[in-house]
């Protein structure tokens, strides 16, 4: 229970830090305070169709139906983050750059993993038979977080983007934030990951115990 409320207290914290502080780039002024949810979405978004993945690998090695509910879960939760990322991204552009919508490289590949793993969810949903959704289910995610590294850091750094490449580090890996930018963001980040766990284990819970309810005899 502990660091439940540690993790509303530490993302409230957050929350007014990151609007009495001075805005973290000069420049682009109060809009760049977005920066400070922004990236920890995105960050959960990798984070979460991470675990669906281990949960998809360990069901195909064990064949446990939690494991495949555990996978689903943390693809519902990653597509949602990545909405998310998606929104406070396209607000950011707008005033960045003029327009929500630029077809920036990541921009584009975010859009991408919208799709692969909007697939995912529709593919669970049109196939009854619980092991064969789990079978297919577990593999189509573990063939898509494949996808995930490469759009997520390669191709933005490929291609010419409008997203500054040097926000967090530079090309000698050296931190390029002052130090109380750092810790706001930091926290942020440790923050949105516990929130991500937090959801995801009650949903678990819930999900469970309703399949125990319906008298399901899958999930025990």
């Amino acid at each position: 229970m502990w660091w439940k409320i540690l993790t509303g207290l530490l993302i409230g914290t957050v929350v007014v830090l990151v609007f009495l502080m001075p805005p973290p780039q000069k420049e682009l002024g109060d809009i760049s305070r977005i920066f400070f949810f922004h990236v920890p979405v995105a960050w959960v978004t990798v984070l979460a169709f991470l675990v669906a993945m281990v949960n998809s690998i360990l069901y195909l090695s064990r064949k446990d139906l939690v494991y495949d509910l555990q996978a689903a879960i943390s693809s519902q939760l990653g597509f949602l983050f990545a909405i998310l990322a998606t929104v406070s991204g396209a607000i950011f552009a707008k005033n960045a750059w003029g327009s929500y919508w630029n077809w920036d490289p990541r921009e584009t590949s975010v859009f991408i993993l919208l799709l692969i793993y909007g697939a995912y969810l529709a593919l669970r949903s049109a196939i009854e038979m619980e092991d064969r959704k789990a079978n297919l289910s577990a593999v189509y995610s573990i063939l898509a977080f494949i996808t995930v590294p490469f759009l997520v850091f390669v191709v933005p750094r490929v291609f010419q983007s409008l997203h500054p490449t040097d926000s967090i580090v530079n090309s000698q890996i050296k931190i390029q934030m002052p130090p109380l930018v750092l810790l706001v963001f930091l926290s942020s980040l440790l923050g949105f990951s516990l929130l991500f766990v937090w959801i995801y284990n009650l949903e678990v819970k819930v999900t469970i115990l309703h399949k125990k309810i319906k008298g399901s005899s899958t999930i025990k």
